[in-house]
This record gives structure tokens, sequence and C-alpha cells, in this order.
């Protein structure tokens, strides 16, 4: 063997399978977290969530008050 075919037969066994795993669980915890956009797209849509669920408590309310013989027909 020549000198130049031991160290790269050890990096190929050893720390280049390494390296690869350590590359792409690096890149999985980055694709777990939110970007600062997808936050803030994030929060506009539980905003918009919140609103309508206030929307649809106050059409309930009102049609509990009209009573139960006003039915909403399907």
């Amino acid at each position: 063997m020549s000198m130049l075919e031991v160290p790269l037969i050890l990096f190929l066994v050893i720390v280049a399978p390494i390296w690869i795993i350590a590359h792409y669980v690096t890149r999985w915890r980055m694709a777990k977290t939110l970007s600062p956009e997808e936050e803030k797209q994030f929060a506009e849509l539980w905003r918009i969530a919140e609103r309508m669920e206030e929307r649809i408590d106050s059409v309930e309310r009102i049609l509990e008050a009209e009573g139960p013989e006003k039915e909403p027909t399907r």
C-alpha cells in the first residue's frame, strides 16, 4: 500500500460517515424550527382564527336569542 491509500481508507471508513451523519442531523434540526417568516404567518393565522371564533360565538348567541323555532335550514 502506498502512503496515500491508508489515510484515504481511514478517512472514508471513519471520518466521512460521521461527517455525513452530523451534517444531515444538523439539517434535520434546522428544518424542525420555524423561520421568522413562518412564525409571522403562524401568528397571523392564529389571530384570524381567534377572530373567526369570536364571530361564530356571536352568531350562535344571536341564533339562540331568536329561539329554537328558527333553526337554520340545510
